[in-house]
């Protein structure tokens, strides 16, 4: 019997790079029955843990791997009005600069610039250098090393190196020069104290740069999260904090106001302006009994809306912890990076010492040896692999969502870049879902039966049969309903056992017949609407590379009439809906890779097999919980711009991971070659993080194709 477990989320303190994420996540695994992953760039750890696992022991084991641990605040924490690391950096800098000129100058080297230079740099080294220290001497204790133990330990040697050239050696001197050179120090009495200096300045700038760009790279969903409103007032008039609304209760929203929750319109009518939630420009019209969704706003006349969803179940709400749940994951290509800078620090370290072994044993000298190996540790930082993916997922899932656009995790992004054919339920996706009844012979009388039975349908002809029925009168009661999927439905209405089932007829309507007591009454012919966007939809799909099939329920004149309003030649029509999900395996089989874009309970199947599974967010929660994209706009136009935002995004994963490790080969061996002076690769490698940073922040420009 698999036992019960729960989701934990906690904030990580003290990480400062990939290795020691990778740490945390070894550690947090190796409890019995937990699962956990942790974010170096949303600084989070996720664990799937057993019910007898508390909170406070998850937080033990992180604090014993030294770092901090906390449950998330309720209320997000505003960012602190002073920021410590960069008062920090300003002084690095302002005390490196003269250090590192004087060095590049031999001509303005003075009489004793050399103490000059001293003072300047101590401070830089150890104050500046603090944060490098603290998390190397943390490690240390822990038996282990980061990216802070290569740092702490390259800008010592250089500074204490110096110390031992000023102290002990000819390098106090008045009158001593040395000249700069990009390659590794002569040798004598050569200082590096604008290496240990520059260095520690280059990389408080990278950090600072980084944690900057790691902030605006969450914008979007901080921007989603903020979108609900703070209070509501009630039809009363009485004002609450939004925390104390609960289902059912009626809440007034006036012109201008967002609407506090997830509703449906009771009173009044308006245009509502989803652009914040779905991205959509057009307020949508709202009138008596259509829904709402918290966080919109009302852009014209006042309403009274009844509460269906409050809280952590509003779509907001979801949309929220979907976009969260998406930038958690990893790529497959991340996990292989994650272990590599996992063994990297060590490695690297190994490097260094065999770096200063070899010059040694060459008959170079120790100045000589020393900045090789300085340099070694200095670009080795595999700072820029933990950054590649969590950057790029956290600004791509982010405009995503600014967009409409949910994307469910990193493996979705994957099976985009794979898809070739995209599989398109007609109704409600292709078309608008809203049909109407054109033709009937019914009776007023048996249409209000109809009506009746088909108001517990959640199917697209049901609700317009129901629609028609209610101009004749207010509907009767149904007990013992039922719906057999691709069949229709049944009912008894005042003793008389009503059956809809489909029918036949002129094959540009969708025919349904109706019994009462088994003797067939009339028919009613339903048509639906495609969208206007639908067919230029399709054609970018086509040109994006995606093979387009139209998948319906309908008769197959029907299929073939809407197919070829929007340009689709192959069609499956009069398909069960257990059939949907035999033509998403046929397909599979053919060796296509299959997206699927559907919004009903009988997709969800399909959604779930195939492999991409798109749902339309008008759709319903089955449909949307077996996708994995959920497309906020009911517009096919969203799935063309769902599909270039994600492989966008895995397009600038990889080119992240590849300047990363680029970056790293290619540094490693100039550096042990003596080819680098520690300053340019602590430059260097500062530059990387920015690099795979700011190429991340590209999305945040990624427009609609519309």
């Amino acid at each position: 019997m698999v036992g019960v477990t729960r989701q934990i989320e906690l904030e990580i303190g003290g990480m400062t790079c990939a290795a020691c994420a990778n740490r945390i996540e070894k550690k947090l695994n190796r409890l019995d029955g937990v699962t956990a992953t942790v974010n170096y760039a949303t600084e989070k750890a996720r664990a799937t843990v057993p019910a007898e696992l508390t909170v406070a022991d998850l937080i033990a084991v992180v604090e014993k791997t030294g770092y901090t641990a906390a449950e998330p605040a309720a209320v997000p924490t505003p960012e602190p009005a002073g920021d410590p690391l960069r008062a920090r950096l300003l002084i690095s800098v302002a005390l490196s600069v003269p250090v590192i000129v004087l060095a590049m100058v031999p001509a303005w080297q003075f009489d004793y610039w050399q103490w000059l230079s001293l003072t300047l740099a101590a401070p830089v080294v150890v104050y500046g250098g603090w944060p490098f220290h603290r998390s190397a001497l943390v490690n240390l204790r822990h038996g282990a090393a980061t990216m802070d133990t290569l740092v702490s330990v390259g800008t010592l040697a250089a500074f204490l190196w110096s110390l031992w050239a000023l102290f002990l050696g000819d390098a106090g001197m008045p009158g001593m020069t040395h000249p700069f050179t990009l390659r590794a120090g002569s040798d004598g009495d050569a200082i590096y104290l604008e290496a240990a200096a520059g260095v520690t300045s280059f990389l408080l700038a990278g950090r600072y740069a980084e944690a900057r760009a790691k902030r605006r790279a969450g914008d979007a969903l901080r921007s989603l999260l903020e979108l609900g409103a703070k209070t509501v007032t009630l039809r009363d008039g009485t004002e609450l904090p939004i925390e104390n609304l609960t289902t059912g209760d009626l809440f007034l929203v006036r012109p201008g106001e967002k609407v506090a929750t997830d509703g449906t319109v009771t009173e009044g009518s308006s245009a509502v302006d989803r652009s914040l939630v779905t991205g959509e420009s057009v307020p949508v019209e709202v009138t008596v009994g259509d829904p709402v969704t918290g966080g919109t706003v009302n852009a014209g006349g006042r309403l009274i809306v009844r509460a269906t969803r409050v809280g952590a179940d509003t779509q907001l709400a979801q949309m929220a912890r979907l976009v969260e749940d998406a930038q958690a994951g990893k790529a497959a290509v991340q996990r292989l990076a994650d272990r590599i800078s996992g063994v990297f620090v060590p490695v690297v370290l190994v490097l260094a010492v065999a770096t200063l072994g070899y010059w040694l044993g060459a008959g170079h000298g120790v100045a000589s040896a020393l900045t090789a190996a300085v340099a070694v540790l200095i670009i080795a930082c595999p700072c820029a692999l933990g950054l590649a993916t969590p950057t790029a997922l956290l600004v791509g899932t982010g405009r995503g969502a600014q967009l409409g656009i949910l994307i469910r995790g990193v493996e979705a992004l994957e099976s985009v870049r794979r898809v070739d054919t995209i599989v398109l339920d007609k109704t409600g996706t292709v078309t608008t879902g809203t049909m109407t009844v054109q033709q009937t012979d019914l009776a007023p009388d048996v249409l209000l039966l109809a009506g009746a039975v088909e108001a517990a349908s959640e199917h697209p002809l049901g609700r317009a049969i129901t629609h028609a029925a209610r101009e004749h009168g207010p509907l009767p009661t149904v007990t013992d309903f039922q719906a057999t999927a691709g069949v229709g439905v049944r009912g008894t209405v005042a003793g008389q056992l009503v059956e809809i089932t489909r029918g036949t007829g002129d094959t540009a309507l969708t025919w349904v017949e109706v019994r009462v007591d088994g003797t067939p009454r009339g028919r009613l012919g339903l048509a639906d609407s495609v969208r206007p966007s639908s067919a230029p939809a399709i054609a970018r799909l086509r040109r994006l590379g995606l093979t387009p099939v139209l998948l319906t329920g309908d008769a197959q004149a029907v299929a073939d009439k809407v197919a070829a309003e929007i340009g689709v030649t192959e069609v499956v029509a009069e398909v069960l809906p257990s059939g949907k999900l035999d033509v998403v395996k046929r397909l599979q089989s053919e060796g296509r890779v299959v997206a699927m874009v559907g919004d009903g309970v009988n997709d969800a199947a399909a959604l779930t097999q195939s492999d991409l599974g798109i749902a339309m967010g008008a759709g319903t929660d089955v449909a949307i919980e077996a996708s994995d994209l959920t497309l906020m706009r009911d517009d096919l136009s969203a799935a063309v711009d769902a599909v270039r935002l994600s492989r966008r995004t895995v397009q600038i994963i990889h080119g992240n991971l590849f300047w990363a490790f680029a970056y790293n080969v290619a540094g490693l061996p100039l550096a042990a070659a003596g080819l680098l002076n520690p300053m340019i690769a602590g430059a260097a490698m500062a530059f990387s993080s920015i690099f795979v940073v700011g190429n991340s922040l590209r999305l945040r420009r990624f427009r609609s194709s519309v």
